[in-house]
């Protein structure tokens, strides 16, 4: 059922945006000259829990849909980095927590049919302030904690829309209120 990629041509190969049309030839032959397909690296995100129970979300302008979200703490995984490495200097990054337990929830994909890159979620538990932030020079992030009420409420107005965070966040409190599965 794979496709053959019969040629390649990239449109644009910039540091955040990678375009590419692939001439492919499907399984029974038919060729489609025009499949387009955006290239981003591995992404990661973090559900970061406090000893006290308190969700470390971070809040910030997104400028497609030019509004302000609360999200998980989320980023790039850098060349020749690890998914986890990338998970915990995000975290230390972007909201000054570090330490903790660490697990890796799922691996999800924003689009299969259009992007080539995986997000890895990772729960971390039991986390604390050690840091201030060290944001990239386009980064404007405030830290919010959230008790699980204030953050379950949030997901179920739809406050949140960055599917990429909805799903592992769906995931951890169905696994959560649901530990005799």
């Amino acid at each position: 059922m794979k496709w053959k990629i019969l040629n390649t041509e990239y449109l644009i190969k910039r540091p955040w945006l990678t375009a590419r049309r692939d001439t492919v030839q499907l399984p029974d032959g038919r060729i489609n000259p025009e499949y387009y397909i955006l290239e981003y690296p591995t992404w990661v995100n973090v559900i970061a829990i406090t000893s006290d129970g308190d969700y470390i979300m971070v809040q910030q302008y997104r400028h497609g849909l030019s509004d302000v979200f609360v999200e998980l703490v989320a980023g790039v995984v850098e060349p020749n980095e690890e998914p986890l490495a990338a998970a915990k200097r995000e975290l230390l990054e972007e909201a000054g927590y570090s330490g903790g337990e660490w697990e890796l929830l799922t691996v999800i994909a924003q689009n299969p049919a259009s992007t080539n890159n995986l997000t890895y979620c990772y729960v971390a538990k039991n986390v604390v302030k050690t840091h201030t932030q060290k944001l990239d020079a386009t980064e404007d992030i405030e830290v919010k904690h959230l008790s699980e009420a204030e953050l379950k409420g949030m997901l179920l107005r739809d406050e949140m829309k960055q599917s990429l965070m909805l799903a592992p966040l769906w995931k951890h409190f169905y696994l959560k209120d649901n530990r005799d599965l």
